[in-house]
């Protein structure tokens, strides 16, 4: 009996001592993958955090090679973003005669020879609301342009003059509106290139030019991908007031 039981004992310490090595390779095997998993998850967050720089990299390089401007080409971001034509700012305003809805005609050097600044507003004429509804905010904060060394506003579309004084009366705007129905102006300033209606009528641009006939700051609101029609007048002054003192600076 004790030969029986000091055999037992023998093949249990046996099996015990054969067994440690295979609990000691289990607990490896098992640490590491658990190793491995960390790497692993560490792997895919580092790769998520580099796409995503590389993301915001291309988007910043994108939008700079756009020329998406700030208050002179404001980011593309913006509700009122704007592109810049051409003349630019720094360049000659070329002159023009237009006849007006208040009569007789307007000349852009006779208004520059006052001494104050001229703001042009290319638009898309009578079937545009939303631009005669800027000319009547314009109307309406009138004092404000004026305060900043602006004498004449005139907008220039491309509809015919008889057209442009019923709509006018129609909307109580009393602002010189300038009859352009060939396109000549227009194209001279290149504003019927940033419309929703190709290169036949106007968008939404806004010309300052100065005494001295030097085009002070541009705005072509109206162009891809925004299309704006309207700019309220808070924006307008402020976006003109910075683009001038980028301008001076």
């Amino acid at each position: 009996m004790a030969k029986k039981i000091s055999t037992l004992a023998s093949q249990k310490l046996d099996n015990t001592a054969k067994g440690r090595p295979i609990d000691k390779l289990r607990s490896r095997q098992e640490q590491e993958k658990a190793r491995k998993k960390r790497y692993r998850k560490l792997w895919i967050r580092s790769s998520l955090v580099v796409i995503s720089g590389s993301l915001v990299l291309l988007i910043i390089f994108l939008t700079g090679a756009n020329g998406s401007p700030s208050p002179s080409s404001p980011s593309s971001s913006s509700k009122f973003a704007y592109a810049v034509g051409t003349p630019r700012p720094g360049g000659q305003a070329p002159d023009f005669t237009l006849p007006s809805t208040k009569g007789g005609t307007f000349n852009l050097q006779q208004a520059e020879a006052s001494g104050k600044m001229t703001l042009l507003y290319f638009q898309e004429g009578v079937d545009c609301e939303p631009c005669w509804t800027q000319l009547k905010s314009i109307q309406t904060d009138l004092g404000k342009f004026h305060s900043l060394g602006i004498g004449e506003i005139v907008s220039i579309t491309t509809d015919p003059l008889g057209q442009l004084q019923q709509k006018a009366a129609d909307e109580s705007v009393s602002l010189q509106i300038l009859s352009d129905s060939n396109l000549t102006v227009s194209k001279t300033y290149h504003a019927n290139e940033y419309g929703m209606m190709g290169t036949s009528m106007d968008g939404h641009s806004f010309i300052l030019v100065g005494p001295s006939g030097k085009i002070e700051w541009r705005a072509d609101y109206g162009g891809a991908p925004n299309y704006t029609m309207y700019v309220p007048d808070a924006t307008l002054l402020s976006q003109m007031q910075s683009g001038m003192s980028h301008q001076s600076s």
